[in-house]
């Protein structure tokens, strides 16, 4: 499925389909099979995308109400064949990037942790 696209693209799409699929805190066993196998699908057998995916999903949202979801839409990924060696590192950069997003946000000492990076 990757094609012509970007990395990025490509990550943003796992991302989005493991986060849909997440939304149900139990998947059926077919809904399971449904998920894993469109989001490896998406990832054209590249685990490092969907090492990517699980990382950046469960760091950007680490801390935030919407956490446990995005652990599941992570293990969706991990479970997809991404390369768990890395996923430390790719939380670390979503949580860079969640830093950054919710800096541009707001204005320094606001937010819920009165500016101060969660899961950091």
């Amino acid at each position: 499925m990757s094609g012509d696209l970007s990395d990025e693209t490509v990550v943003a799409r796992i991302i989005g389909a493991a986060a849909r699929h997440a939304r149900r805190c139990a998947l059926s066993e077919t809904g399971h099979l449904a998920a894993v196998t469109e989001i490896a699908g998406l990832a054209g057998g590249r685990a490092d995308l969907l090492v990517q995916g699980a990382g950046i999903a469960a760091g950007f949202h680490c801390g935030r109400a919407d956490e446990a979801r995005y652990l599941r839409a992570a293990q969706l990924c991990i479970e997809a064949g991404a390369d768990t060696g890395q996923v430390h590192r790719w939380a670390e950069e979503g949580r860079r990037r969640a830093a950054i997003t919710w800096q541009q946000a707001s204005p320094p000492g606001s937010g819920p942790l009165g500016g101060l990076t969660p899961c950091g």
